[in-house]
């Protein structure tokens, strides 16, 4: 080409969530079955979705408003609600201008790291959850930065490390929390999000927290939402449907601002992203009409609680099961429908394997473990062993060697067996 069209961060550009769907594929056209543990999408594993919420669905849908285009920061109504829910709550106060709809939360993540000066970098946490990782990365043309999460803490955040990175990297400008976390379900408690406020106070920065999994909440730690703690300093959190109703392929997020007047250009670079979004005109009417009815049923409530009831029952299964299985680390998760797999240093080694039946998945397999990371190398074999499909640890920007497998599976059967197939695996690749 007469120029260069490659975007300078293309490179960090990277989903193994799905990038290993084409690699299970591949061994599922040679014969083997596939148990997808490698997505969150509690309606492709079998949950169903409740009768009344599809009736408050079919009734929008009478509502020909709902076929047009809606205001570009989402429905009055729906952000009016949205805005009085999180006041209720305590701490601060919302209007329905601090609220800001997109198609999905991918689509507003997207959006905050796109309209982003490209020398202002966010801090977020590792194991990364790839959509942040990946679009601050790519925009500012370098890797993620990040702070490390301790596996032998539970996955609580390494505050030291947190704090010595934003001193000594003056380009830092905001810190991301996911809470609670993907990929490790950890939740992170009131008393370290204090300490993460007054970090942002000390040296000016703003925090993002990601909050689509704010309402499946199953541990033993409370969840304190951003607005709760955020106490002056600039704030964004990111909600959703997507996980909690749950409805994946509405593609409907929205991002609530908090204290955007307490600092002149934090407000401009929210205009920014106000203004990107008239250029889209709004984002989809539908989902957004039926969130203030499903969400005021008083039926929601024990959606939810029944929801939060049958993770903890997986979360304390999983974690029973994998527990004293030599060379790994396997916490309980508190929150979020997913568990984190850490091998320990020295547990992993290039000679190790499954034994495979199949001789064209082994070869196919064999084929794909030259020069990969040795937590991708369980992981392929693994799948062509068992026809577990789990990502590994290294495509979540981190160091640490392992794998995020789901808990979403929704037969009590089929879950026992997937997490008794799993251990066994470990047992053999560990001492082979």
């Amino acid at each position: 080409m007469r120029n260069d069209l490659v975007h300078i961060g293309a490179d960090e550009l990277t989903y193994d969530i799905r990038g290993i769907v084409s690699v299970a594929e591949e061994v599922e056209k040679l014969g083997q079955s596939i148990v997808w543990e490698n997505i969150g999408d509690p309606v492709e594993k079998g949950e169903n979705i409740p009768d009344w919420i599809k009736s408050i669905v079919k009734g929008e849908i009478e509502n020909d408003k709902n076929f047009g285009y809606g205001p570009t920061r989402g429905l009055k109504e729906t952000r009016e609600f949205l805005a009085s829910l999180r006041n209720k709550e305590g701490g601060v106060h919302i209007t329905p201008d601090d609220i800001l709809f997109f198609n999905g939360l991918g689509d507003a993540i997207s959006k905050l790291y796109t309209y982003l000066n490209r020398n202002a970098r966010i801090i977020g946490p590792s194991p990364a959850y790839s959509t942040h990782s990946s679009a601050e990365g790519a925009h500012a043309g370098a890797h993620h930065v990040t702070y490390n999460l301790l596996p032998d803490r539970n996955w609580l955040p390494d505050l030291n490390d947190l704090r010595n990175k934003i001193h000594y990297n003056p380009q830092i400008s905001g810190i991301l929390i996911i809470n609670p976390d993907n990929p490790t379900g950890m939740v992170y408690p009131k008393k370290v999000l204090l300490e993460i406020v007054e970090l942002a106070r000390d040296y000016g920065l703003f925090i993002i927290s990601d909050e689509v999994y704010a309402n499946i909440i199953y541990g033993d730690e409370d969840f304190a939402p951003l607005s709760e703690v955020v106490n002056g300093v600039p704030g964004i959190a990111l909600r959703g449907i997507s996980k909690e109703m749950p409805w994946p392929g509405s593609r409907c997020g929205w991002m609530e601002v908090y204290n955007k007047d307490t600092d002149t250009n934090f407000e401009r670079y929210i205009q920014t992203i106000v203004d990107a979004k008239m250029l889209e005109v709004c984002s989809t009417t539908l989902p957004q009409s039926v969130i203030p009815h499903i969400l005021n049923d008083s039926r929601y409530k024990d959606h939810l609680k029944e929801r939060r009831e049958k993770y903890k029952k997986r979360a304390d299964e999983a974690y029973k099961i994998l527990s004293g299985t030599k060379g790994i680390m396997a916490p309980k998760p508190g929150g979020a429908f997913y568990m984190t797999v850490v091998f320990e240093n020295g547990a992993l080694k290039n000679g190790q394997t499954l034994s495979i039946s199949n001789s064209k998945i082994k070869e196919y397999i064999e084929e794909h473990i030259k020069d990969v990371p040795l937590d991708k190398r369980f992981v392929y074999y693994l799948l062509g062993a068992t026809g577990i499909c789990v990502v590994p640890l290294s495509s979540f920007n981190s160091d640490l060697a392992g794998f995020r497998i789901t808990l979403l599976e929704n037969d009590d059967k089929t879950f026992t067996e997937i997490f008794t197939t799993l251990k066994k695996a470990l047992n053999d690749y560990l001492s082979s």
